[in-house]
């Protein structure tokens, strides 16, 4: 685990938009591959959240679905959603940055590896300050907009 690759999925957070600010990589062999931020909400997609976008890449990177010797850092724990995709790719290690107390599905609210039967690597609160200040302004600013 690099810490300066969460600052590098924070730094991408940062360039959301409009969007929650979460922001997704994935490295291989100490080489980063594939970088996404959120867009659920700029392309009115719901599956558009960083992690399925960064997994989406590296695939059409490496020309191939099973990621499995690479690990993805992440600025949010992982919904269902995400997580599911993320085992399914067979990646594995993954790290985050906030716990996510409603949808995540690594450690907070469920744990997938569990449901789903796989066992990789999960460590959170990566910089967990720093992701869950993005989140709390992201959210302070809507409210008072």
């Amino acid at each position: 685990m690099k810490l300066e690759y969460m600052q590098i999925a924070l730094d991408i957070a940062k360039k959301s938009g409009k969007d929650i600010p979460i922001g997704a990589i994935i490295v291989q062999n100490d080489k980063i591959i594939s970088k996404a931020v959120n867009k659920r909400e700029k392309n009115q997609n719901t599956l558009h959240h960083a992690e399925m976008l960064a997994i989406e890449g590296a695939c059409k990177k490496l020309h191939n679905w099973r990621l499995n010797d690479c690990e993805m850092y992440v600025t949010l724990e992982p919904c269902p959603m995400c997580a599911s995709a993320i085992l399914q790719a067979r990646i594995s290690k993954i790290y985050f940055g906030a716990y996510d107390l409603l949808n995540g599905a690594f450690c907070s609210k469920s744990d997938m590896r569990k449901i789903m039967d796989y066992n990789i690597e999960v460590k959170g609160g990566i910089m967990e300050d720093e992701c869950s200040k993005l989140l709390k302004n992201y959210f302070e600013r809507l409210r008072h907009d």
